[in-house]
């Protein structure tokens, strides 16, 4: 039974993570409600399925790598409710709650190994897995492409407003105004942050119908995605709290950007994530 509350925690905690992009990027009041209400519902069924499922198991310790990685979870959840009930800090349940839904994920689908009906459900979840963090990867770079234009026009403009002249035919007359170029640079950010997460979550129930388990998250690679889905929800946050724009934007669009090649590099030196491996 326990199983069951778990599962219903993780579609509620999937809802939430939903939810608390608009709040803490937009500051709707009615997504904030959505969001703690969801994220409270959550945790209580969770909380019901661990305590459920040490009662099954005869202990009060996590033995099992499932156990283990449902209770951090928990506590994950549980660490967030206090900050935010003290602090009032909704906006660090854009860290935690996915962090909780990532951790709590794998569990929910059972004891043990998962195992797709064929190979060719497999394929397709492959494909989508492949297919939403090379979207996430496009979204970042054409994001830089929009800040370094930012820069070049707003360099442009400052040299024609200082000289006051503007004399026939220029080479970069064809650059889109500032503002368009900032809402190209912010709008691919947002639509590649959901496709990171899809293929990152894809990721984790591919590497459930191998043998590698646990050790498959102590890879290079699979660590150094991760710390790109964490610097991605950075740049986000810091755009939009501090309202960055223009160059320092770019800046932080460049160390994404860098973090990403970071991630391409370990292809080299993961041994269980590599492309063209056998």
């Amino acid at each position: 039974m326990y199983l069951l509350w778990l599962r219903v925690a993780v579609a509620l905690y999937a809802a939430s993570c939903v939810a608390v992009v608009p709040t803490v990027l937009y500051g709707l009041e009615r997504w904030r409600r959505t969001c703690t209400h969801l994220a409270g519902l959550a945790f209580f069924f969770h909380f019901v399925s661990a305590v459920e499922m040490l009662i099954a198991a005869h202990h009060w310790l996590p033995v099992g790598a499932r156990e283990v990685e449902s209770l951090l979870g928990l506590l994950v959840a549980a660490a967030f409710f206090v900050v935010w009930w003290l602090y009032d800090a909704i906006s660090l349940g854009i860290f935690a709650l996915p962090a909780t839904f990532l951790l709590v994920f794998v569990p929910a689908l059972g004891p043990d190994r998962y195992h797709f009906a064929s190979q060719g459900v497999r394929t397709s979840w492959l494909v989508a897995h492949i297919a939403a963090l090379l979207a996430a990867y496009a979204a970042l770079g054409f994001s830089l492409l929009a800040s370094l234009l930012y820069l070049v026009q707003e360099r442009r403009l400052k040299h024609i407003a200082r000289t006051e002249e503007r004399r026939g035919w220029r080479a970069l007359d064809w650059l889109p105004p500032l503002d368009t170029l900032e809402r190209i640079a912010h709008s691919t950010l947002e639509f590649g942050f959901p496709c990171m997460t899809v293929g990152l979550v894809i990721g984790a129930v591919l590497v459930q119908e191998t043998p590698l388990g646990a050790a498959y998250f102590l890879d290079p690679k699979v660590i150094a995605s991760f710390i790109s889905w964490g610097v991605y929800v950075l740049l986000l946050l810091v755009r939009r709290s501090a309202g960055l724009r223009g160059r320092k934007a770019a800046w932080l669009s460049g160390a994404v950007v860098i973090v990403m090649l970071c991630l391409w590099a370990s292809n080299y030196v993961s041994r269980v994530h590599r492309f063209g491996a056998p």
